[in-house]
């Protein structure tokens, strides 16, 4: 079933426009990868589905509404952001920053309940925070502070998140780990996820996993392609995309499990 739909979408910022005519369906339990070079409007489309951005044309539905129309505290019950970095300000603790993604469920006037803070304990919970609970947000790691993001944005009870460049800044066993924990919440829990990536892989990660997972190449303002990532992550679609020689080789892991992977061969700078 179809959660979200993005109909003919445009941006621009005075006559230069952005993207154009973007149509994208992303259903329940789906994870949407965007994929494309810096300044193709990745961030830009996410913008907008926030509604930070609104566009000039076309129209963002979520569960059949349409965004334009919805008040923020209405937009924050359906569509939670995880952001590529979170500055470490204020010395909250993990559990009040997990609660900050109650805010849409709690008055002006009005403090957490015991129900917002056991929904955002059992956020922590779903991310393997819970030992954190009481630690000063500022003293965590990038991929500590990372997957508190991710409960605050499951504290909201959204069907949809929204994360930019959630692996950005991590090393290798974080970027894994939160590869890892998406996976297991749109498994277990039947959310859905649009993320920007730089990482083809990633796309590719989540379909070897047995996710259900979609790929969308910007280029140019518009989609190169949308589909399943082995169908549009192939040497001539990233040579378009990212003007780079790859090979998409696949390996069995054991007689029940074969992995799809993108290995980079090089730029052509050194051709004459």
């Amino acid at each position: 079933m179809t959660l979200v739909n993005i109909e003919k979408a445009s941006f621009s910022y005075g006559t230069g426009h952005i993207f154009k005519d973007l149509s994208l369906k992303v259903d329940r339990g789906e994870i949407c990868c965007l994929l494309g070079p810096n300044g193709c409007g990745k961030t830009t489309l996410l913008d907008c589905i926030l509604g930070t951005l609104q566009l000039k044309t076309g129209r963002i539905l979520i569960n059949n509404k349409e965004t334009k129309g919805m008040k923020p505290g209405q937009r924050a019950r359906q569509i939670a952001y995880v952001p590529q970095r979170h500055e470490h300000t204020f010395p909250y603790t993990v559990l009040e920053i997990a609660m900050m993604g109650r805010a849409a469920y709690i008055s002006m006037f009005s403090s957490p309940s015991e129900v917002d803070k056991k929904i955002a304990e059992e956020a922590l919970e779903m991310v393997g925070m819970t030992g954190f609970r009481n630690r000063p947000y500022t003293q965590l790691s990038g991929g500590e502070g990372q997957m508190v993001m991710i409960a605050r944005a499951l504290a909201q009870k959204t069907p949809l998140i929204i994360m930019d460049e959630p692996t950005a800044h991590l090393d290798f066993h974080n970027e894994l780990l939160i590869l890892e924990t998406m996976s297991d919440l749109v498994k277990d829990f039947g959310l859905s996820i649009i993320m920007a990536t730089h990482a083809p892989n990633h796309a590719l990660y989540f379909e070897n996993k047995g996710i259900s997972a979609s790929a969308a190449l910007m280029h140019q303002g518009c989609f190169l392609a949308h589909g399943s990532p082995r169908d549009v992550l192939y040497e001539q679609s990233i040579k378009t995309l990212y003007n780079i020689n790859t090979k998409v080789v696949s390996f069995d892991i054991d007689k029940d499990e074969t992995r799809t992977q993108i290995i980079p061969i090089g730029t052509d700078r050194l051709q004459p």
